[in-house]
């Protein structure tokens, strides 16, 4: 159920926001907020790279609570809007995953 929901809320959730806010620009829209999980290359600088009950809030820098707070800044400037919204879509996604980490690893 946890691949499910995280992949859901990367792929398809977006799609769902790009539709009702940004339908004049569906595809644009739609591809900028799935370029915002580009801020999961960091994930490349974590050793090991990959723990499965590890949770990427907090933990990787772009995933930091500081990060998190200049994506809610970016959302005052209109043209990069969009780009803040996918931004916090994906950290929600991955707050989500973590509450999943929380109940299943020791």
């Amino acid at each position: 159920m946890q691949q499910f929901t995280h992949y859901f809320l990367h792929f398809v959730f977006p799609f769902v926001v790009a539709f009702f806010f940004y339908r004049k620009m569906l595809i644009k829209g739609y591809l900028i907020l799935l370029l915002t999980m580009l801020v999961d290359l960091d994930h490349l600088l974590a050793t090991p790279l990959f723990d499965a009950c590890r949770c990427s809030i907090g933990f990787h820098p772009m995933h930091s609570y500081v990060a998190i707070v200049c994506y809610f800044a970016m959302l005052l400037h209109p043209k990069i809007r969009i780009i803040a919204l996918g931004l916090l879509m994906h950290m929600a996604t991955d707050a989500i995953d973590c509450v999943f980490i929380s109940n299943g690893c020791q």
